[in-house]
């Protein structure tokens, strides 16, 4: 992953170990203009991790930014 993609990945971590889940969703509102939905999923993704990381994180928002080649 990027350099970019674990910053935000840091940021994001620090919100949800804050438990700051409101500021999660904005965050990831303003990065990428996700729908609530897929914040939801998200940020689930993330509290389930077991090595949450930056680059652990960063994989999952890649997760859902990736797109699917036909």
């Amino acid at each position: 992953m990027s350099a970019l993609w674990r910053s935000h990945a840091s940021r994001l971590a620090t919100l949800i170990a804050d438990n700051n889940e409101t500021q999660a969703h904005l965050y990831l509102e303003q990065l990428m203009l996700f729908p609530v939905d897929i914040q939801d999923k998200i940020i689930e993704d993330i509290s389930h991790l077991s090595n949450c990381n930056s680059e652990a994180i960063s994989n999952v928002i890649s997760n859902y930014t990736m797109f699917e080649l036909k």
